[in-house]
């Protein structure tokens, strides 16, 4: 991915990506944030991510030492303290290419939550992101959420088991279901006592 160097506007250390973010977001930006934070400097290590943005609206993210795109990209250059955040302006036409790598493009509220665990920021982001972009990033907000309640999920599975089991039963189809389990239980047993077995017994 080839971004254009801009104009820039500061290079300051904050204490946290929040503050930069937000001052993006009121700015209404289109451009690149380059963060370096300032811990993996002083034990000699190199950590540096870029964010571009469009209107203030975050669009890419990537870790440029681990070559990775997108949330995991992110996640790279998501330490807490000190943080040297460099802003630079780009004109929009200069990224259009770049903004075109699905692979590197992260949901409008991503780096407020994983750069500065600020979800009121995300939210706020999102509002002012254009349509499209605001449902995807609600979108994958609640499957994210929705994936990471293993509670919610066992629920339906639990839930689809018992009308199944209903279904079957006022389909006259009891019986039917009973044969397969046996079926499947049997096979299992057979598999079981060839790997007991070994395969010296064949």
């Amino acid at each position: 991915m080839r971004i254009p160097r801009g104009e820039l506007r500061r290079s300051r250390v904050v204490d946290d990506a929040a503050a930069v973010l937000r001052t993006v977001l009121d700015e209404e930006l289109t451009g690149y944030v380059v963060f370096e934070p300032q811990d993996a400097l002083l034990l000699g290590e190199t950590t540096r991510g870029v964010v571009t943005f469009e209107d203030g609206v975050p669009v890419l993210a990537y870790d440029t030492e681990r070559e990775v795109g997108g949330r995991d990209g992110l996640e790279g250059f998501a330490v807490t303290g000190p943080t040297r955040a460099a802003v630079h302006a780009v004109d929009a036409d200069a990224l259009a290419d770049a903004h075109e790598v699905e692979a590197f493009r992260v949901p409008p509220g991503e780096p407020a939550r994983v750069l500065a665990g600020d979800e009121r920021l995300a939210a706020k982001t999102v509002d002012a992101a254009p349509d499209a972009r605001r449902e995807e990033g609600r979108d994958q907000s609640a499957v994210e959420s929705f994936l990471a309640d293993a509670d919610a999920i066992e629920e339906i599975r639990s839930e689809a088991r018992e009308e199944a089991r209903a279904r079957a039963s006022e389909w006259g189809l009891d019986d039917v279901l009973a044969d397969d389990a046996d079926d499947t239980d049997s096979a299992d047993d057979a598999d079981a006592a060839a790997i007991d077995a070994g395969p010296d017994s064949r």
